[in-house]
């Protein structure tokens, strides 16, 4: 397979670490490979060093415009800021696009490659914090809240940790799991998680402000996973009422206490199939349910998928809860 050369546009806000988080995986693919698999150029609009912010600044190959050939097109953005060039910047993206083998947004770099049409049909996802007005504005991108997406010829990835994890996910497709593994282990990545997880929103930006008893509620659930509190339980801690407690639920996550709840169990449960090598009941029982069919059955009607068909993708000789 040839090099893979790798253009990245860079629009203000960026930082080091955002930068970093996404080119790491790929230069340590280079360095255990033993070879250049990927080669990374990154460019600005103007040409200039991307101001970072205290002085500092990041040194660019020049202007987008003067990008040559690139297999791999990519917007790295921590925010939307419009700009007076925008238009013209989405026009050379969509005349670049037509030549690359893929497309990618990243942080909020999806927001450009859809305001130049480029996502009109696809899966893409952004950072949390622009999510519903992502959603709200480019009605004909099929917006998700997953840690990433890659959907045909288009790759867009959420902010922070999420871009290694989509980084590693565009790497194991091109070279395998084998190197991916390796290249985690080289940067302490506990797990890789895959396309499908969420994105985990902060309880305070999803409730749109500041509710201590709803807060309290929800911590006292992520604490108590193993065994599961009543209803009535959290409310009492809480000092409120079962009803006053459920209406909290509703309003601002909508949801009731115990189905979101339940959630959070399921969703622990998923995390450790995936990354442990404990067995369906152990896991099941420490997720707070009292057996291993129990376990399966909720398991199945949450995901449409058995704990073991999870951890087994398509051996269906298992018996659940053995």
């Amino acid at each position: 397979m040839s090099v893979q050369q790798l253009a990245v546009l860079l629009l203000p806000p960026c930082s080091p670490f955002g930068i970093g988080c996404f080119a790491e995986p790929f230069l340590q693919a280079n360095r255990l490979a033993g070879k250049t698999l990927y080669q990374l150029q990154f460019y600005s609009w103007n040409g200039q060093p991307l101001p970072l912010g205290g002085g500092m600044s990041y040194p660019v190959a020049g202007s987008l415009r003067d990008a040559g050939h690139c297999d791999q097109l990519f917007v790295l953005s921590e925010g939307v800021l419009p700009f007076a060039d925008a238009a013209l910047c989405c026009h050379t993206l969509a005349v670049l696009a037509a030549r690359a083998s893929l497309v990618g947004g990243v942080h909020c770099g999806a927001w450009w490659l859809a305001s130049a049409g480029l996502l009109d049909g696809h899966h893409a996802t952004i950072h949390w914090s622009e999510q519903p007005a992502f959603a709200d504005r480019f009605g004909k991108v099929v917006a998700s809240q997953h840690v990433y997406e890659l959907d045909r010829s288009r790759f867009t990835c959420a902010g922070g940790v999420a871009q290694i994890d989509g980084a590693l996910a565009l790497i194991g497709r091109q070279h395998g799991v084998e190197l991916v593994d390796a290249i985690a282990a080289v940067l302490c990545a506990e797990r890789v998680r895959s396309s499908d997880e969420r994105q985990r929103v902060p309880l305070l930006a999803r409730v749109g402000e500041k509710h201590p008893k709803l807060t309290e509620a929800v911590m006292l659930m992520e604490a108590n996973i193993e065994e599961p509190l009543t209803t009535d339980e959290i409310a009492t801690l809480t000092n409120q009422s079962r009803r006053q407690l459920a209406r909290l639920f509703k309003q601002y996550l909508d949801d009731s206490p115990s189905r979101y709840y339940l959630q959070l169990r399921l969703e622990r449960a998923r995390q450790l199939l995936r990354n442990t090598g404990k067995s369906v009941v152990q896991i099941g029982l420490l997720c707070g349910f009292s057996s291993g069919p129990h376990f399966s059955t909720v398991y199945r009607s949450y995901f449409n998928i058995s704990p073991r068909e999870e951890r087994f993708p398509g051996d269906a000789e298992f018996v659940d809860g053995e």
